[in-house]
């Protein structure tokens, strides 16, 4: 039964959240402020955090650096601004989706499910060897693993990163836009907004500039590809 640490100050959205997990077949952990959310995070290992943005003693924001820091745990946020920066920003410190309060409780579950389906590896619309590992010059990823390496450097990637590599991986060269990346890293629903896969493909490749490489190329007003590795 996959974890859900849920983090909110506010205890009746911790309840309508937790009911509706629990109903799903998920169990739950809650926090009510950053400082409990890390500290359950390390007592609980769970799958997957709802994180919401503003609270009392370090924001989400801030809790979500001090994870990526150790972790690639899935993280949804949530939040009362439907404002495009925060957006942004949510995704690019490392979340792998964000919904605006109010928003609905069975929605909400589907998202969920949908991440942890991806972080099952499942490796649909992708030519793979028998060992399940993708392989284009000096970049492989493992499937079974859900582990990328760059030159025998491991890239630590979030899921949605990771399913946007795999997409780009499975067909060198090809050029993908906007909607064909998003169905390849968000396969049972939709993010819309084009800024959100920017934003991702932006991680990805500040992740291997790091280690002196950028084999991701964009092509202005049409997409990306991944170029010779």
């Amino acid at each position: 039964m996959p974890t859900i640490l849920v983090v909110d100050d506010d205890p009746h959205i911790r309840e309508v959240i937790d009911f509706a997990l629990q109903k799903a077949g998920f169990a739950t952990v809650d926090a009510e402020n950053g400082e409990q959310a890390l500290a359950q995070f390390h007592a609980t290992h769970p799958d997957l955090v709802v994180l919401d943005i503003v609270m009392p003693e370090r924001d989400g924001t801030e809790v979500c650096r001090e994870l990526r820091r150790v972790s690639t745990v899935p993280i949804v946020f949530l939040s009362s601004r439907d404002d495009e920066v925060d957006r942004i920003l949510g995704l690019e410190l490392g979340g792998d989706d964000y919904v605006t309060k109010p928003f609905s409780p069975r929605e909400l579950v589907a998202r969920i499910k949908a991440i942890l389906r991806r972080g099952k590896g499942d490796a649909q619309n992708a030519v793979v060897s028998s060992e399940q590992r993708l392989e284009h010059g000096r970049l492989r990823l493992d499937l079974d693993r859900y582990t990328a390496c760059w030159q025998d450097q491991e890239l630590v990637l979030t899921l949605t990163e990771f399913g946007i590599l795999r997409t780009l991986l499975a067909h060198p060269g090809k050029v993908f836009n906007r909607d064909q990346l998003m169905d390849g890293s968000y396969q049972d629903y939709r993010v819309v907004s084009d800024r959100t896969i920017d934003s991702h493909v932006r991680r990805v490749r500040a992740k291997f500039k790091t280690l002196g490489a950028d084999p991701i190329e964009t092509l202005h007003g049409i997409g990306y590809r991944l170029g010779p590795c």
